[in-house]
């Protein structure tokens, strides 16, 4: 895909303009992502997406309560099978252009064995979720599902708690593009392609004694 973006553009008699035009451009982009960066604190969640600040507004208790299941399954099973690391939203994964606060990350153990204490800027996880919301739906769709994909994120879950559903996409790595793997329904199995062995009911994401008792079977593993 990006190979035939760069074709196109140099097919064009102004390309050499078109990219220094857009290098400048790039530049003073990459001035801005250096103070937002410098200005990101612990108490607020924002995201550094083509040149601009999001800044992300709180969220319904549906969207908290599916995360936190969800988060809380995914942490207890790799920490258990020492898998590699999970995080939350706070983690800021640095792409070569954009900054973003995913809902949840899975790192394996081998990226996981180099962070350290002070880190603040992660790679590109193998795995992320994202809660979808009114007001985040379109990046979720959008640029991040295309940005994700571009930086070899293998496997992406998009998580719709109104529908209580749950969207798996797996990397093709010969396009860098996504490609649907399932959309799951609370009466649906959910099994990870990047975590081994971490196999879960939908239902878990969004019932707490479905997810107390999944949770239970997953600590006797």
């Amino acid at each position: 895909m990006i190979t035939s973006r760069v074709a196109d553009l140099l097919e064009a008699p102004d390309a050499r303009l078109v990219i220094e035009r857009a290098q400048a451009i790039l530049d003073d982009e990459a001035k801005r992502r250096k103070e937002f960066r410098e200005w990101l604190c612990d108490d607020v969640k924002a995201e550094f997406i083509n040149g601009v600040v999001v800044m992300h507004s709180p969220v319904k208790r549906q969207h908290l309560n599916a995360s936190e299941n969800l988060l809380m399954l995914l942490k207890v099973y790799v920490n258990k099978q020492d898998l590699g690391e999970v995080n939350t939203e706070k983690a800021l994964v640095a792409l070569s252009r954009n900054d973003y606060e995913p809902d949840i990350c899975y790192w394996n153990k081998e990226i996981a064995a180099s962070f350290y204490d002070d880190q603040m800027e992660h790679p590109a996880p193998d795995l992320i979720v994202e809660i979808l919301s009114r007001t985040t739906t379109g990046r979720d769709r959008g640029i991040k599902f295309e940005d994700y994909a571009a930086h070899g994120v293998r496997e992406y879950w998009m998580i719709d708690p109104v529908r209580q559903s749950l969207e798996q996409y797996k990397l093709d790595e010969d396009l860098m593009a996504f490609e649907e793997a399932a959309v799951l329904f609370v009466d649906d199995t959910l099994e990870s392609l990047t975590i081994p062995g971490f196999r879960i009911p939908v239902r878990a994401i969004f019932d707490k004694d479905v997810n107390l008792i999944t949770l239970q079977a997953l600590i006797r593993e």
